[in-house]
């Protein structure tokens, strides 16, 4: 397992490193992104195209980080999606969600 490592830009580019799984995500990962901070513009682009492994954990938290972003009125995209998360959110019915950038 590599631990979940989340870097962030002032221009609200938030990298993703390691495994977005049950192991590695905790309370803590949910509350890592302060979504009313105002260096991101009221947008945040989160890339995953550095995350090894994931599993419903990471599709839960990237639910959750939606729903945040909503409450704080910020616009938030997910890119570079590996696969297996890909086919976990067409599985759930969220492939066609506009915050998926695949």
């Amino acid at each position: 397992m590599k631990a979940l490592e989340i870097s962030t830009s002032d221009q609200g580019h938030i990298t993703l490193k390691g495994d977005l799984t049950f192991a590695s995500i905790n309370k803590k990962t949910v509350t890592a992104i302060d979504f009313g901070h105002s260096r991101y513009s009221h947008r945040i682009k989160i890339d995953l195209s550095e995350v090894n492994s994931s599993d419903s954990a990471g599709l839960a938290l990237m639910i959750e980080w939606i729903k945040l972003s909503k409450q704080h009125n910020t616009k938030i995209n997910f890119s570079h999606i590996p696969e297996q998360l890909f086919t976990l959110a067409k599985l759930s019915g969220f492939e066609n969600n506009h915050y998926f950038i695949k």
